[in-house]
């Protein structure tokens, strides 16, 4: 059985080395500042150095979009060019102090692990361009050109060969593929090629270097297992029943004067023996209703769609911000989350159902859709967890509507 490893523990990790490693550097000097040359030698892991001046490119890249004006054709050549220059200019121009160099350094470590333990999400983070908050749905499928793929390829180090094969599998005539055909494309290659992704322990040497790591450090947690029923104790054997006794002749009752007088008051009588038969032994309970019991009451998945279906009054109470678009809330964790859990590691059934969700018009209609849909098709019955999650983004999308 394949490894399962957690996105949340790379990050968790990424955050903690960070710190440590921006310490040693500021720590005896805090105004210090890194350039480019700088940057790419700031780590002995040059995968890690390679994905902070990637992260530096998606910013400059979203900073530039955000010049873009109705009165300016931003377009035409010569300022396509001259943008082109200037960026050129200013990425030999870097400078990044302790604020703005750990957070791109924690990702950048986090990525690193991701392109060891998850290639999907290493795809959708590393190859693929990044989405911006204010993208539209169909924006966000639009054509992702061949040579954006290869430019994204100089900022691999790590398991380049393997992205390179992909990005060469790819057709290099017609129109450029969207986002999802290249997503379905990526999941034909790594079943095909998976075995020639690098191994992990090699990486975690390296960076154990740096700060302690292991290969468990980083594995999904398991589920907590139930402690052991120890054996039921072996019954003594019941003792043999005593022989009956020849019973004497009941005495004759003496005066109750005299009875009080010279005797004690008595104690009160034993019970009589329960002559009866003794029932046979109950049965030993079944391990299963032994865990059951000890376990708390998991609500029916019809129970869970009832409760958030409970209306427009308790989607406004929620506190949490509105969600625009389904698609575009759910994290690279939550997306392939829903994918292995909710639809059986079936992407497309996945993109699917959200898309179709984010055009519903109403609250009731989506947790309708989702009972009488999803749930009866691919069997959400003992996944009331994820359902839960699933169903929270839905009453966030509806809120107040």
């Amino acid at each position: 059985m394949q490894d399962k490893y957690s996105l949340a523990q790379c990050e968790h990790y990424g955050r903690r080395l960070a710190t440590r490693l921006s310490q040693q550097f500021f720590g005896p000097q805090p105004a210090a500042t890194l350039d480019g040359p700088a940057l790419l030698k700031f780590t002995p892991i040059r995968q890690v150095n390679l994905l902070v001046l990637r992260q530096l490119l998606s910013r400059w890249q979203q900073e530039a979009n955000a010049l873009r004006s109705p009165y300016f054709d931003f377009e035409a050549a010569p300022v396509r060019a001259a943008l082109g220059q200037f960026m050129n200019v200013l990425s030999r121009h870097i400078r990044l102090d302790r604020a703005a160099l750990e957070p791109l350094l924690a990702q950048a470590i986090a990525d690193t692990l991701a392109l060891a333990t998850d290639a999907r999400a290493a795809f959708e983070r590393l190859l693929l361009p990044p989405i911006g908050p204010d993208t539209t749905l169909d924006a966000a499928d639009e054509p992702v050109p061949l040579a954006t793929l290869r430019d994204y390829l100089r900022y691999f180090d790590q398991a380049k060969p393997f992205f390179e094969g992909f990005v060469g599998s790819l057709p290099t005539a017609g129109e450029p593929l969207g986002r999802e055909a290249l997503r379905q494309r990526f999941e034909a290659y790594l079943a095909a090629h998976g075995a020639e992704l690098p191994a992990l322990a090699p990486l975690v040497t390296e960076f154990t270097a740096l700060l302690p790591l292991s290969v468990a450090d980083l594995r999904e947690p398991g589920p907590v297992k139930a402690a052991p029923v120890p054996p039921a104790a072996p019954r003594p054997a019941a003792s043999p029943a005593p022989a009956p006794q020849p019973q004497a002749p009941p005495p004759q009752p003496a005066p109750v004067a005299a009875v009080a007088e010279h005797q004690p008051t008595p104690a009160p009588p034993a019970p009589a023996r329960d002559e009866r038969p003794t029932p046979p032994a109950p049965t030993e309970a079944p391990l299963y209703a032994k865990l059951k019991a000890t376990q708390p009451h998991t609500p029916h998945l019809a129970d869970t769609l009832r409760g958030a279906a409970g209306g427009a009054h308790s989607l406004a109470e929620r506190a949490a911000p509105k969600v625009v678009s389904l698609r575009e809330a759910i994290s690279i964790n939550q997306r392939f989350s829903f994918i292995n859990e909710l639809f059986n590691g079936e992407n497309m059934e996945y993109h699917a159902a959200i898309q179709h969700l984010d055009t519903l018009p109403d609250a009731g209609t989506a947790c309708t859709y989702v009972q009488q849909e999803l749930a009866a098709r691919h069997d959400w019955s003992l996944k009331q967890e994820h359902v839960g999650k699933l169903l929270k983004l839905i009453e966030r999308k509806f809120a107040g509507a």
